[in-house]
């Protein structure tokens, strides 16, 4: 009888086993999701014993039930999925929860030097990453499933950074996120100046968040940085271990990647090299971080993983009130230098970080084989593609005109505290981080009007592109330049490089161009019919400032009335969104004609 009934249980079992796995992944994602409320509930609210005792009872009963759907899921998934994805990090979770168990059960029986690791076990930690990590999944797998739906690519891109803004505003609102509270529109303007990774502030975020406000901050800036819709998708093919070809399509212009079969490749190396970076980088600016000026271990710690993101990512965010500007730190060249680097690396783009890392990796290979194995070195023709070659040429031509701009109109002013090497080190600091970057080394208040309008430019041209940075893009004002120049010597085509630019390249690159010109003076305009009192110059600045999510301020942010406030949050969101971006996205694409009508001129000049 008990086997015939055993026999039935796997017969129903073994038919109806995708429907009962996916009723299982929809219990997990629903559970996770629970559990990630009730966990921010338990975090951002102050509650009484009684309360308290309630949760962790929770804790125990939800960390139970995730065990039990975790170990029943496992027997219904196929082995091809299981062999292609992570999953041996379920089975560890598993064998995890299991000791937590063990030792919550027996823990009377059990001898002394045990209390350390169940007091691990019951502590909220542990429970976070069991929430985070079935949350993370769950939702990675079904942002896969996105691509395959027919969305507007452009417009999924956009609503997650808008939803994310909104989900950041919530959780800055929450009563351990400040220690005096903040209204709704400050929470908001802060949450989109993060997602946005600009930095201009309304409040002072070193002295108003309390850390677990700034655990907020700079986790919204490392996914407002890489791309909310980028990071789930990456973590959802490191579980699959495959992707389809909707996904691929969707990546493939983000990575400049001509190969589509190699686009999800570059996304996962992206991710990878993007974390090596901030770890390097937080590693360096904790090593030049003198003790006397950040006594705590922890906080230097948190100081050097905080500005490692915010530098990387463009953001321009501290947790000095006085910024870099800071007296324990304006004069500390070797943190400024390990900053710049982020900041660079940051704002020219992924595909070129994916360029030159393919290129180090195949001249790498390529001399290791010739010197200790006598194999002839192979050269691989065309690595580096033209796209790169614009965006680091340009680059270096900005910083060094910054830098000697820089130095020249503030060399008797705000460099004047400066002594020597000083000088150039505040002067290539101040044409680096105008590129959208937002940290500052000097008084902002106290820059000159010429210095001001050098800024304006540098802030309008901006980072490169898929970058964390914002402007019009350093390749934009390289074709125009170019073309500018191809057409008055006469010629019909657009060359560099022994490379034909695509006449597409060059016709958006102006409506890039003149859309920003439209935007800024769209929000410049409307701030000063809300804010008449404020100095236009200013208003100015801060318009140039939000549309390339740059940061810098000279004092404007915190005098904006709540409509200015709005106003300055639609600018960033289109700054880091891009404009074309999204006309293209609300515009019906259209189809290609079988027909050419007569061409004529008409009179420019």
């Amino acid at each position: 009888m008990r086997t015939s009934f055993r026999n039935r249980i796997q017969v129903f079992i073994t038919e109806n086993r995708l429907k009962l796995l996916g009723f299982t992944n929809h219990a997990l994602f629903y559970l996770s999701l629970m559990g990630l409320v009730v966990f921010i509930y338990d975090t951002g609210f102050i509650h009484q014993a009684n309360t308290k005792a309630q949760l962790s009872s929770f804790y125990s009963f939800y960390t139970f039930t995730i065990f039990l759907i975790l170990t029943w899921r496992i027997p219904l998934m196929d082995k091809l999925s299981i062999r292609r994805g992570w999953f041996w990090l379920e089975y560890l979770l598993i064998l995890v929860l299991i000791l937590g168990l063990i030792l919550q059960l027996f823990s009377h029986h059990l001898p002394a030097g045990s209390n350390l690791m169940i007091r691990y076990f019951k502590n909220n930690f542990f429970t976070f990453v069991v929430i985070s990590y079935i949350f993370l999944m769950e939702v990675s797998r079904r942002t896969l499933t996105l691509y395959q739906v027919r969305f507007n690519p452009a417009l999924l891109f956009i609503a997650s950074f808008i939803l994310l803004i909104f989900i950041g505003a919530g959780l800055l609102m929450l009563p351990r996120a400040t220690f005096a509270g903040i209204g709704f529109i400050d929470a908001l303007f802060t949450a989109a100046s993060a997602v946005c990774v600009t930095g201009l502030i309304v409040v002072d975020t070193a002295t108003y968040f309390t850390p677990f406000g700034k655990l907020i901050i700079i986790i919204l800036i490392q996914l407002g940085g890489l791309g909310v819709m980028t990071f789930t998708s990456f973590l959802g093919l490191l579980l699959q271990r495959r992707s389809s070809f909707q996904n691929q399509l969707f990546f493939q212009d983000l990575v400049n990647e001509e190969s589509i079969g190699q686009t999800m490749h570059a996304i996962a190396n992206i991710i990878k090299i993007t974390l090596l970076i901030e770890f390097i980088g937080a590693v360096l600016i904790f090593s030049s971080i003198d003790s006397l000026a950040i006594k705590d271990l922890g906080d230097r710690i948190a100081f050097a993983c905080f500005h490692s993101i915010s530098a990387f990512c463009n953001a321009g965010f501290s947790t000095l009130t006085d910024g870099l500007y800071d007296n324990r730190f304006r004069f500390a060249y070797g943190l400024q230098s390990v900053i710049m680097i982020l900041i660079v690396l940051g704002g020219i783009g992924f595909p070129v970080i994916w360029n030159m890392y393919r290129y180090g990796r195949q001249s790498f290979v390529g001399w290791y084989r010739k010197i200790l194995h006598q194999q002839p070195y192979k050269h691989s023709s065309h690595i580096i593609s033209v796209h790169t070659k614009i965006v680091l040429v340009t680059t270096a031509w900005l910083i060094v005109g910054g830098t000697v701009l820089f130095c020249a109109t503030e060399y008797t002013n705000t460099l004047a505290e400066h002594t020597g090497v000083g000088k150039l080190f505040a002067s290539l600091f101040g044409s680096i981080t105008p590129r959208t970057a937002g940290f500052n080394t000097v008084n902002m208040t106290q820059l000159r009007v010429t210095t001001i309008l050098v800024y304006l430019l540098l802030m309008w041209i901006g980072a490169s592109p898929a970058s964390t940075g914002g402007g019009i893009k350093t390749t934009t004002l390289a074709v125009a330049i170019l073309n500018t120049i191809s057409i008055a010597k006469g010629n019909v085509r657009l060359e560099l490089y022994r490379r034909e630019i695509k006449s597409k390249s060059v016709r958006q690159a102006f409506a890039v161009m003149l859309l920003s010109f439209l935007i800024i003076g769209l929000a410049t305009f409307l701030i000063l019919v809300f804010d008449p009192a404020l100095v236009p110059v200013e208003v100015a600045f801060e318009a140039f400032s939000a549309y390339s999510t740059v940061g810098l301020s000279i004092g404007v942010t915190a005098k904006l009335s709540t409509v200015s406030k709005f106003i300055v949050i639609l600018t960033m969101l289109l700054g880091r969104v891009g404009t074309f971006t999204l006309i293209a996205s609300m515009l019906t694409p259209h189809k290609s004609l079988n027909y050419q009508y007569p061409a004529e001129s008409i009179i420019i000049t």
